[in-house]
């Protein structure tokens, strides 16, 4: 048997080589093939990689729970108008939401000017919040260290930068130690984030600052401005009440104390430990928890506001992990349709190795002839013509495979294209190539076996 095989496939290979040149050319067919179904697979893999590290950018399995609606008059504000949040909701959901939730932070958002030297900048996101808002993003820092939990019980004035307010600030250079003012007040830069670039509406992600949600509270917002330049809301007021108890009038009350400008009123806050944020960040510990924790945050929060059955929800809570389940599905289908294109070129090789081997068939009459009269069963023909499909389609397959890598690292080197090689992609290029061999070189490979061997001796 084995001896039987390897005289088919050298008559195979020796038929083949003489006609080199019809050969290459048959195989021609599946080298494109073959290679675009790599290349494609390659690229749809680098660019899948590329969405995933993107959404890892933009904080994978985040919760983004936002304050409810508030209405007057049949008439409705939109989302956030109405504050019901609070921090010690993030504490609870923190404490109580623990399997499901990895991290829980709070933000006070605010937008004012920020100022180093002579250069200032007013950057995109200016965020109070927590040291667990870089564990909910997964932010690493690239320089410092992080803000304690100490630091936002005592509203410390420190903070950490991205880096686009160390381009526009700092003019590139290490902004650690360095003190800004922000509204007015000094902050010590403690930190720098690490690059995180936009997210997939284009907002720059690192045009940020972080600080203890207390010190931005208490220290610079005063009230919840999402969206508003507060730089021009703070005045210097630098008049102070007469302490006299003398009065013009009996019947007014005396004032034993001064009142405090506004200034002091910012630097000597009473703090309250209920006081309302802006938004509530919360990272699930995997995505396919991520049903049950918005559940499970939707009965705390419902517990803690104390809102009886039927009651509508004072609070909003966004699933990240949409956007990031639409950007992969929509990198799915594209990679799914670039493989289909490449599998048709694959059936159009097959097509011509069909069609070139019935031209041999028709070519090699008088030897199919000669070669049955001679002993040769109808089963060694059809094993021959086979085998030499076979051999086509495998070596177009190898070429292919060789074409198919080069083309995905030119991409990656000169193009810049992202890519990832695919073992799989290669075995089923393998594969589908000898398939091809077989099911287009069957009907030539049966067509010569059904030749009557008189009739082919006298073909001419």
């Amino acid at each position: 048997m084995i001896t039987s095989f390897h005289r088919t496939v050298r008559t195979a290979l020796r038929a083949l080589l003489r006609n080199i040149l019809r050969s290459g050319l048959t195989t021609l067919g599946i080298v494109i093939g073959v290679a675009a179904v790599i290349g494609t697979m390659e690229l749809g893999q680098g660019s899948s990689r590329a969405a995933q590290e993107t959404i890892a950018r933009m904080g994978a399995n985040n919760l983004m729970i936002q304050p409810g609606t508030a209405a007057s008059g049949g008439v409705s504000f939109g989302s956030g108008t109405q504050q019901t949040l609070t921090v010690q909701d993030a504490e609870i959901l923190s404490q109580d939401g623990k399997s499901y939730l990895h991290s829980v932070a709070p933000v006070v958002r605010t937008r004012t000017q920020i100022v180093f030297g002579n250069r200032n900048w007013v950057p995109t996101y200016l965020y109070g919040t927590t040291p667990d808002f870089l564990e909910v993003r997964e932010w690493d820092l690239e320089e410092g260290y992080c803000f304690t939990d100490q630091d936002v019980r005592n509203a410390n004035q420190v903070c950490l930068v991205g880096m686009t307010v160390v381009r526009e600030l700092f003019n590139g250079e290490s902004p650690l130690d360095s003190e800004i003012r922000i509204n007015n007040q000094p902050f010590k830069v403690i930190g720098v984030l690490v690059a995180k670039g936009a997210n997939m509406v284009g907002i720059d992600q690192d045009d940020v600052i972080l600080a203890p949600w207390t010190a931005i509270k208490f220290k610079v917002a005063g009230n919840s401005v999402a969206n508003v330049n507060q730089s021009a809301a703070v005045k210097d007021d630098t008049s102070q009440q007469i302490n006299t108890l003398s009065q013009r009038y009996p019947n007014q009350s005396p004032n034993l104390y001064p009142a405090q400008s506004l200034n002091q009123l910012v630097n000597t806050p009473l703090i309250d430990r209920r006081t309302n944020c802006d938004v509530i960040w919360a990272r699930g510990l995997t995505g396919e928890l991520m049903p049950e924790a918005k559940m499970q945050i939707g009965e705390i929060l419902r517990r803690n506001h104390r809102l009886r059955a039927g009651v509508a929800d004072d609070f909003n809570i966004r699933d990240m992990t949409e956007q990031n389940a639409a950007l992969g599905a929509t990198s799915k289908v594209m990679g799914n349709l670039l493989l289909g294109v490449a599998f048709i070129s694959l059936v159009v090789g097959g097509v011509g190795i069909m069609n070139i081997m019935l031209v041999s068939v028709t070519e090699r009459t008088r030897e199919i002839g000669l070669r049955m009269a001679v002993g040769a069963r109808r089963g060694d023909i059809l094993r021959q013509f086979l085998t030499e499909a076979i051999i086509l389609c495998m070596l177009g397959g190898a070429l292919g495979i060789a074409v198919g890598r080069l083309g995905s690292l030119v991409m990656r080197w000169f193009l810049h294209w992202p890519t990832e090689s695919s073992l799989p992609a290669i075995i089923a290029s393998v594969t589908v190539s000898v398939l091809v061999g077989v099911i287009f070189g069957y009907y030539p490979a049966w067509k010569a076996s059904r030749l009557d061997p008189i009739q082919a001796l006298r073909y001419e």
